[in-house]
């Protein structure tokens, strides 16, 4: 990465959960940044923090990078708007791929598209102060890793994404790129279909066990426990599972998991998950 000179950066949408949280970190650093915000509540959060609001045709007209740090369901009226008063050669930057690979996003010759989302802190990270373990989201003080599609092979566009990612999520190990595809395989259906969808499970397994009479301290510190056990030797190989564990796995899969589960991975399937999360018939090709 060779990009380190202060970029001039826009964040529409900064009084939002993401706005605030990427526009906190970009306080700490030399970029020159607009604050723009419309909701009311919005607003009093971007003043609250003693930041200076700035209307969104100015702020995007001489920024280097653009953040859309918007909703899903706004960005594609807030892109109709907004990439054309952009100046050529800028990027227009979204935290999550779905509405660039549906294809809502405005295009514009001279305007370079890009996408980002953080990884959050791993599980396995290595943590040491109170504020490290305390940052399960990450973009405060444990380390995370990103991941990014950039739509331009120009390497100098590239470092200025990059600098703008490893900002906004701070601390940022590795800045992994991929195509916006790949990151829609990757957001929502590796992490948000299946990941999230067995944490939710998780949840319920818990409360299901203390209805049963299990004191919910006792379960709650054993299902803890062997989630980083289970996740430890299944995604690091740190030990193997015991033989009558495997067996209760073998249940367990036959029980709860759809023979044909890995049907997510399906493009069809991927463009059908992305038309409901945008409120959508369907998704354009």
């Amino acid at each position: 990465m060779t990009d380190t000179e202060p970029l001039k950066i826009a964040v529409i949408g900064a009084g939002g959960k993401m706005g605030m949280r990427v526009s906190n970190n970009l306080v700490k650093t030399a970029h020159q940044v607009w604050y723009s915000e419309n909701s009311p509540a919005g607003r009093d959060r971007v003043t609250a923090a003693g930041r200076t609001l700035t209307d969104s045709p100015a702020a995007v007209a001489d920024a280097d990078v653009v953040i859309l740090a918007v909703p899903d369901l706004a960005l594609e009226s807030v892109s109709a708007e907004l990439v054309a008063l952009m100046k050529p050669g800028s990027v227009v930057l979204t935290l999550d791929p779905a509405a660039a690979y549906a294809g809502l996003l405005t295009r514009r010759d001279e305007v370079v598209q890009a996408v980002t989302h953080p990884c959050h802190p791993s599980v396995f990270v290595e943590r040491h102060t109170p504020e490290e373990y305390a940052d399960t989201f990450g973009g405060i003080a444990a380390l995370q890793d990103a991941i990014a599609a950039v739509e331009s092979d120009d390497q100098a566009v590239k470092d200025r994404v990059e600098t703008v990612v490893r900002a906004i999520f701070a601390p940022v190990g590795d800045v992994h790129w991929v195509t916006v595809k790949q990151l829609a395989q990757l957001e929502p259906t590796l992490v948000e279909t299946i990941a999230c969808m067995v944490g939710s499970l998780l949840k319920e397994a818990l409360d299901e066990t203390v209805k049963l009479g299990v004191p919910e301290p006792a379960a709650r510190a054993i299902l803890l426990g062997h989630t980083q056990v289970a996740l430890a030797n299944t995604l690091k190989g740190d030990n193997p599972f015991s033989d009558a564990c495997l067996i209760a796995m073998d249940y367990g899969r036959e029980s709860i998991l759809r023979d044909d589960w890995k049907k997510v991975f399906r493009d069809d399937e991927l463009d059908h998950v992305l038309a409901r999360m945008l409120h959508l018939k369907e998704i354009a090709r």
